[in-house]
């Protein structure tokens, strides 16, 4: 059988293999829940909480919620202002996402099936964020307060807890797991 005899078929077999694997509906599910946990949680702290009115709410000594809106990217790094600038930022999370999906197609370990779905999940809470507000929702504030020591740590949210936990699984697998979660 030569190359233009095979079925049509057989092309779409191999791309759908790029974008779909094993556990690519586990890392899905895994996905789904912690971008609509994120947005749950935002909804509600904006809307029924009103913490824009709010300002700071302590919840320990040691964390409080208070709204910050991350024009940049992690950590508040490039902060950007304008539509072309978030649009970019935009982009290049879409082309993030894109290639951790192709990774997770590609991947055998439930592990890093998990560690993606919660960075993939995580990347798409945020990317919601900036295109319906123009910035990323921020919120949680874990800081250190006493009378000789004072430590505030950057301002996150949910979906930032969610692409950490998922690093630290990748680097888990990678470091100390069978390493099936290396990228192809």
């Amino acid at each position: 059988m030569v190359a233009e005899d095979r079925p049509i078929h057989a092309a779409s077999g191999a791309r759908a293999s790029l974008l779909w694997g094993p556990l690519t509906p586990f890392a899905l599910a895994v996905a789904v829940a912690a971008a609509a946990v994120d947005q749950a949680v935002k909804l509600w702290l904006l809307f029924a909480v009103d913490l824009p009115a709010r300002g700071i709410v302590r919840l320990t000594p040691f964390l409080d919620l208070v709204l910050t809106w991350n024009t940049g990217i992690s950590y508040g790094l490039f902060r950007q202002q304008g539509p072309l600038w978030q649009a970019v930022l935009l982009a290049l999370k879409a082309i993030a996402v894109v290639l951790l999906w192709i990774w997770l197609a590609r991947t055998t370990s439930r592990l890093a099936a998990l560690s993606l779905g919660l960075i993939i999940g995580g990347a798409v809470g945020n990317a919601i964020d900036r295109f319906a507000y123009g910035a990323v929702v921020d919120f949680v504030l874990f800081h250190i307060n006493t009378a000789s020591f004072s430590f505030n740590w950057y301002v996150f949210n949910l979906a930032d807890v969610a692409i950490v936990a998922g690093v630290i699984g990748l680097l888990f697998e990678t470091l100390i797991g069978t390493g099936t979660a290396k990228a192809p």
